[in-house]
């Protein structure tokens, strides 16, 4: 849980609003923002956990009957996804900040409150604006996380951002057996306040706006979809307790179908853009991840307790669900696991700790050793399946319906856990059943994962999950016996989950190897036909990138090309019209002219009518009447402080000069594209542009410019430029006070381009140079 967003923290404290792009374009207080964001959002699993170790003590301190506590859990369920919409969306339209801001105070006086609490009303009014106050600050620091960063390093961000809060976690499940009385609840609610009015200075000086202007959201559709959500928690959560035909309970079950009826009907009127699957692999994500940590916490103990484990080591292998979920976060992290990885990998790891709960020896310590374990693979597994789909969700919202969307996650994880809870044997755990029911548990939340995988679209982890569940119950209920007397077994139909565990995730390493070799081939296929471009080359020094939107081919109908000739140093770049290896096929023939004609002809403007005349030929050939390719010629002779460029309908180059000139636009006019055939009776003049030294020139083609953000927006190729290698810019200018080097600039440019847009639709080649 917590990221450390690039952003950097405005220097003043007053809300202006500003994108996320120029936010991540300063230098210096990014990591400040990321640790601010992280210490707030510790609040959504502290206090909740120490007042649950602390229930008991304030039940006999106030008096609290049954009805209260059940009342208690459900308006807090219902109050929590209530709270996260609307700080969400009152994020959205009031500022991030400021809501963030107002949430800290809200929970700073409910802390307040809880510590000085005398009677039973006083200490459910402080608890109920505890709960408020932190599901919004925890909707105004995920939206925060969201905004600050692009959506290229989204899966970074939140990797972190949510490392922290599993962190929390562990450091709070620790603390239960140490604090479960009336005055370490008043003293950590009391410490909890004076942080909470910390932050909040914090975040008025540091925290940064970034966001666009609000997209406008039919108040109706929102207020109905959070009460049918916050009528589903609550229902699952009294309906063990209450009964289902208790009135109560079927007053909110009427409630549930009728807001979701309007829900969807103004969904439907107005054509809200959520991608389907994505919208529902998150959800399936986010109620697995609840299902599966509530029957883990509230299971284990009760295992624990029957092989002779005591409290503080119940304690700590609870809490090393949190240390699996910190190393789950890291992983994605690091490593920028895609959602379907996550879930393919992650889940399976779920439920082999799942089923390693089992088998826990009645020997104190290895049972805490294997209990550790067992939470450890369950923590790691259910992370690793959440941060890649929550940082996919996240990346496909327009940033001005951000705040009201991005709490959508969070209660489905809250959905999650109240349908665990909605259990017979979970209640009958909760009361101190024996471990029979809390092993029920277990083989439910296995049953959760394998649906979930399977709304996620990944059969085989179904097949996976579903086979080590069928494997552990023949051998745990009909070989072993109703009172598992046989250990042995049971260990063995732990090793069964493993192996098959094993199997799937073998299956797709295989699969994985098969798509490396189909890359290797599209990496040769490439280089054959795109030869390498030399890193010095006459006079000039160059760097060039590549990147096909076809994926699998290696090569698309972007070209780019640099040789040597007795003429000086010639380059060539461009794009022929449509994608695929059709466009391949052009691509070949044009290089293969260029190569040949670049030699042959003095004059740039000839080599330029020459290729016209090739592509037209071509085109008529293959009876494309629409074939034509834009393109870029380029030459160099040494010593000259000069280049000619010769522009056949293509992007004009950016020439980025040494600090503070900045990036900008070369005056290049273009002629008609290639294979238009009128360059062969008037042969275009070059145009002679200044390179001085310390320039780099900078051609490139549509594909990066068109680059789209989940806000549709162009990655504005020369303000990134001037912004990164200005003389604030955080590639900065070097030493000598140029603007970097083009190597330099591509890296920046690729690096950056996949942060701005989280999928790229079109070819990208980019050439880089400057004089020696």
């Amino acid at each position: 849980m917590a990221a450390s967003p690039t952003a950097s923290p405005s220097p003043s404290p007053a809300p202006v609003p500003v994108s996320a792009p120029s936010v991540l374009g300063r230098v210096g207080g990014g990591r400040s923002v990321g640790v601010l964001l992280a210490a707030a959002a510790v609040f959504y699993v502290v206090p909740p956990v120490l007042q649950g170790a602390a229930l008991p003590a304030v039940r006999v301190r106030f008096g609290l009957g049954p009805q209260q506590v059940v009342a208690m859990k459900v308006g807090g369920g219902a109050l929590m996804v209530l709270s996260l919409f609307a700080a969400g969306r009152a994020g959205d339209a009031w500022g991030r900040r400021r809501v963030l801001a107002w949430s800290l105070g809200v929970l700073a006086a409910g802390l307040a409150v809880e510590t000085v609490a005398f009677s039973d009303w006083s200490y459910l009014l402080g608890r109920t604006v505890v709960i408020v106050g932190v599901s919004a600050v925890f909707a105004g620091c995920l939206a925060s996380v969201a905004a600050l960063n692009p959506p290229g390093r989204m899966p970074q961000a939140l990797g972190g951002w949510l490392a922290v809060m599993s962190a929390a976690f562990f450091a709070a499940a620790n603390l239960i057996p140490r604090a479960p009385s009336m005055p370490g609840l008043r003293v950590s609610a009391g410490l909890g306040a004076v942080v909470a009015v910390g932050l909040l200075v914090a975040v008025l000086r540091r925290l940064p706006e970034a966001g666009d202007a609000p997209v406008p959201l039919d108040r109706l559709f929102l207020g109905a979809l959070a009460v049918a959500l916050a009528a589903a928690v609550a229902a699952l959560q009294v309906g063990p307790v209450w009964g289902w035909a208790d009135p109560r309970t079927v007053a909110l079950l009427t409630v549930l179908p009728v807001a979701a009826a309007v829900a969807g009907r103004r969904w439907r009127r107005h054509r809200f853009t959520m991608p389907p699957r994505i919208a529902s692999m998150a959800l399936a994500t986010g109620v697995a991840v609840g299902f599966t940590q509530i029957a883990l916490l509230l299971a284990l103990p009760v295992l624990a307790a029957a092989s002779g484990i005591g409290v503080a080591a119940t304690a700590l292998m609870v809490s090393a669900y949190g240390a699996g979920g910190v190393a789950g976060c890291l992983l994605v992290r690091g490593r920028r696991i895609s959602p379907v990885t996550g879930c393919s990998l992650g889940l399976p790891l779920a439920v082999i700790g799942l089923a390693l709960c089992h088998v826990l020896p009645t020997h104190a310590p290895t049972g805490m050793l294997l209990g550790g374990l067992a939470a450890v693979l369950t923590g790691l597994g259910v992370m690793m399946a959440q941060v890649p789909q929550m940082a996919w969700f996240l990346s496909a919202l327009p940033r001005g319906r951000l705040g009201t969307a991005a709490a959508f996650h969070p209660v489905s994880v809250l959905l999650g856990t109240a349908a665990a809870q909605a259990l017979p044997a979970t209640s009958a755990v909760s009361l101190g059943a024996s471990g029979r029911q809390a092993e029920n548990v277990l083989w439910v939340a296995a049953a959760v994962v394998a649906v979930g995988a399977l709304i996620a679209g990944l059969p085989m982890v179904v097949l996976g999950v579903v086979g080590a569940a069928a494997g552990e119950w023949l051998l745990l209920r009909v070989l072993a016996g109703a009172e598992l007397a046989q250990r042995p077994l049971a260990q063995g139909s732990a090793l069964l989950v493993g192996v098959v565990t094993g199997l799937v995730v073998w299956g797709r390493r295989q699969q994985s190897e098969r798509l490396a070799a189909s890359r290797a081939s599209a990496a040769a296929l490439q280089e054959a036909v795109l030869h390498p471009i030399p890193e010095r080359l006459g006079g000039l020094r160059l760097a060039s990138r590549y990147q096909a939107a076809t994926a699998g081919t290696g090569i698309g109908g972007d070209f780019l090309e640099a040789v040597q000739t007795p003429h000086g140093t010639r380059v060539l770049i461009g794009d022929v019209r449509g994608k695929g290896l059709q466009a391949v096929q052009t691509v070949t023939d044009l290089l293969g002219c260029f190569r040949s004609q670049a030699h042959e002809t003095d004059d740039l403007g000839e080599l330029a009518a020459r290729l016209d005349r090739h592509t037209a030929r071509s085109a008529a050939a293959r009876g494309d009447e629409e074939l034509f390719a834009t393109a870029l010629l380029l030459q160099h002779r040494v010593p000259d402080g000069y280049v000619e460029v010769v522009n056949c309908g293509h992007l004009a180059p950016l020439a980025l000069g040494p600090a503070p000139a900045g990036a900008r636009e070369v005056a290049a006019p273009a002629l008609l594209p290639l294979g238009f055939g009128v360059l062969g009776g008037d042969v275009p003049v070059p145009r002679r542009v200044p390179l001085p030294a310390g320039e780099v020139l900078l051609l490139y083609t549509d594909g990066l410019t068109e680059a789209r953000n989940a806000s549709r927006e162009f990655y504005p190729a020369a303000e990134r430029l001037s912004a990164a290698f200005g003389p604030d810019g955080p590639a900065g200018p070097g030493a000598a006070g140029d603007a970097g080097g083009p190597a330099e600039v591509l890296a920046f440019l690729e690096r950056d381009v996949r942060d701005w847009s989280h999928r790229l639709v079109d070819d990208i080649a980019l050439i880089a140079l400057t004089p020696e």
